[in-house]
């Protein structure tokens, strides 16, 4: 598969990917759901990857990134390295994370300013019914698996409850959140958006996608983008393993996961603990409650929830009709 007996172009279509314009705008539409679910903190893209059925390919594609790849770049057999890593499925999918993230990162900051209740109904839905989905496949009655949700709902409960830190602006503390927080990608139940408020640069990111041309802002994105690759090729690798060595296992702490962030996007809060950043008020502890009373707003709360239910059953029906 040397360069010189095929064109790059030729290279890239050789590629795993979408086969047709139709399932290139699936995949970009799925991509896109992916984005809208990262940022928003406590909702997983990786649990939109695993109700669309593309979970393991994202991984396997992830993983085409590797040590053959560079040395066919070393040799500057560069279409030989195009075609054997899964580029194409990767360009679809991270175009519509990427169209997702910047067309819906100013309208999410408000719904979480002034319509919190809503917004967090909605998703409260999109988890429930995402759990059901991913977690159909486990066996009730298989003790381990039952045991491995426990711990992994447990561990996720734990996590989404602990406090938030106010931490350094620095670039190498940037290049460790994007590694960190891109892992949360492609694991079901933990945003990658939850964990940049765990380590305190939710805000201080997403307020750089408002201007990324300014040139303190794309460099602070670029930063934040090396850590993401780095994590997520690390990552990928021993998710990977775990799902092709302990599959069954795997699925069931990962349904725990997401049965533990629930606790994160229960929609009605009452705040325990604020502090004054910069000017801004912050969150740090705060406990979930049920409505003061049955009115419009829970009414539409339900509704929104039902809505996330639907949204998630139709397309995993629509993704197992696909395949």
């Amino acid at each position: 598969m040397g360069g010189g007996r095929f064109s790059l172009g030729r290279a890239f279509m050789a590629s795993p990917g979408p086969d047709s314009l139709r399932s290139a705008a699936l995949l970009w539409g799925k991509g896109f759901c992916m984005g809208a679910a990262d940022i928003i903190p406590g909702v997983s893209g990786g649990t939109i990857a695993f109700i669309t059925g593309i979970y393991e390919q994202l991984v396997d594609a992830i993983r085409s990134f590797d040590v053959r790849m560079v040395r066919r770049l070393l040799a500057l057999d560069f279409a030989g390295a195009l075609a054997g890593t899964h580029l194409r499925f990767l360009a679809c999918l991270l175009f519509g994370i990427l169209t997702a993230v910047v067309s819906m990162a100013r309208g999410m900051h408000y719904m979480l300013q002034y319509h919190p209740v809503e917004i967090w109904s909605l998703f409260f839905g999109l988890i429930g019914a995402s759990i059901y989905v991913v977690g159909r496949e486990i066996n009730p009655l298989n003790l381990r698996a039952m045991i491995f949700v426990a711990l992994g709902a447990a561990g996720s409960y734990a996590l989404v409850g602990m406090i938030p830190v106010s931490t350094p602006e620095t670039l190498p503390f940037i290049f460790f959140c994007g590694a960190i927080a891109i892992c949360a990608m492609i694991l079901p139940g933990i945003s990658g958006a939850f964990l940049l408020l765990m380590l305190g640069k939710y805000e201080f990111v997403t307020g750089t996608l408002k201007n990324p041309f300014l040139l303190d802002n794309f460099v602070v994105l670029l930063t934040f983008a090396a850590g993401a690759g780095i994590g997520i090729i690390v990552f990928s690798r021993v998710l990977h393993y775990l799902l092709h060595r302990w599959h069954a296992l795997t699925v069931s702490t990962l349904t725990g996961f997401m049965i533990g962030a629930l606790r994160k996007v229960w929609p009605w809060k009452e705040v325990l603990e604020t502090a004054t950043i910069r000017g801004k008020v912050h969150v740090l502890r705060e406990q979930n409650v049920l409505p003061a009373s049955l009115d419009h707003q829970v009414f539409l709360a339900v509704a929104l929830a039902v809505a996330g239910v639907a949204v998630v059953l139709l397309l995993d029906r629509l993704s197992r009709g696909e395949r």
